[in-house]
């Protein structure tokens, strides 16, 4: 398992990159459901609202946070 843990493949979880150059993984869930912080600390190895996403590819550009 990877260093981010099963948030690397879970369909609510999303890679955000900050202006300083820090990576965070943002649960989508927590928007609506208290029980899931909203940058869980990793890695995550247990979590009642995983659900893999078919064809996860984090490879990509992350979501930026602040000014570009």
């Amino acid at each position: 398992m990877s260093a981010v843990g099963l948030c690397l493949s879970c369909r609510h979880a999303r890679r955000i990159e900050s202006a300083r150059d820090s990576t965070f993984w943002l649960c989508q869930l927590s928007a609506t459901d208290a029980r899931f912080p909203k940058y869980p600390r990793l890695p995550v190895l247990r979590c009642p609202g995983y659900e893999p996403e078919a064809a996860v590819d984090r490879r990509g550009p992350p979501e930026r946070l602040g000014p570009p």
